[in-house]
């Protein structure tokens, strides 16, 4: 974890310590692209990077700082190459393509991909999270339209699974055994397992899903008499609305 900047830097030196910090980053980074995990050290960034190596320790506070900073950079990449379409005129087809570019990113990046999913601790980088709000949107419309055969956050799971899968798979094979179809296989398992072929709720919005819930109520069990009434008088009130 890099430690504070002392609480009377001045604008100008904090700005100067702003960039030492993104050119030992994007040091870090081009090392672990060239030459695997094992080349970034706090010498060898030094060099590359131009600085001396107190700089990075002041900066970062040690290696695994600085490694959680590149990791952060990848998800900061990432997240820029990301295209969101907040009204998408197919949102399973936006699944796809949001899967696809998770996948291509990582076989483009496969180092920094690896470091960026192989550590616990990144899931709290800011850039993961923003990422994660995307994909939580995505799923959130394939809901609202009735699109989703599973909840949510099971949904959610199944695609970041099969996307990291993929990747990691992909790239632990020898190159002539690398064939496009697998990756095909999996998108197509992954959509299978998330949605369905027919939407659930013909009309958006939530009179739409309040009427079709309704129409599928008497069918369940799980809840009892009483319950089912309760909820019953929600959905119309709801549906009303619409």
């Amino acid at each position: 974890m890099a430690p504070p900047p002392p609480a009377d830097e001045s604008d100008a030196t904090l700005a100067g310590r702003e960039q030492t910090r993104h050119r030992v980053i994007e040091a870090a980074a081009g090392l672990l692209a060239r030459e695997g995990r094992d080349a970034v050290t706090t010498r060898a960034v030094a060099v590359a990077a131009g600085v001396q190596a107190p700089a990075i320790y002041r900066l970062f506070g040690d290696k695994e700082g600085l490694l959680e900073a590149v990791a952060e950079y990848g998800f900061t990449k990432f997240l820029a190459s990301k295209r969101v379409d907040p009204d998408p005129p197919d949102p399973i087809e936006d699944l796809r393509a949001g899967w696809d570019l998770a996948v291509e990113f990582g076989l483009a990046n496969p180092a920094l991909y690896t470091l960026m999913y192989g550590e616990p601790s990144t899931f709290a980088s800011p850039a993961f999270q923003a990422g994660m709000e995307i994909l939580k949107g995505r799923i959130r419309r394939l809901a609202a339209g009735g699109w989703l055969r599973v909840g949510e956050e099971l949904a959610i799971a199944i695609i970041h699974a099969t996307a990291r899968g993929a990747v990691l798979t992909w790239l632990s094979l020898p190159e002539e055994r690398r064939d496009p179809v697998l990756l095909t296989t999996l998108r197509e398992s992954m959509v299978t397992a998330v949605t369905v072929l027919e939407p659930a709720v013909r009309d958006a919005g939530p009179a739409g899903a309040a009427r079709a819930l309704r129409a599928a109520l008497p069918e369940q069990t799980t809840l009892s008499g009483p319950e089912r009434e309760l909820l019953k008088e929600w959905l119309d009130r709801l549906a009303a609305d619409g």
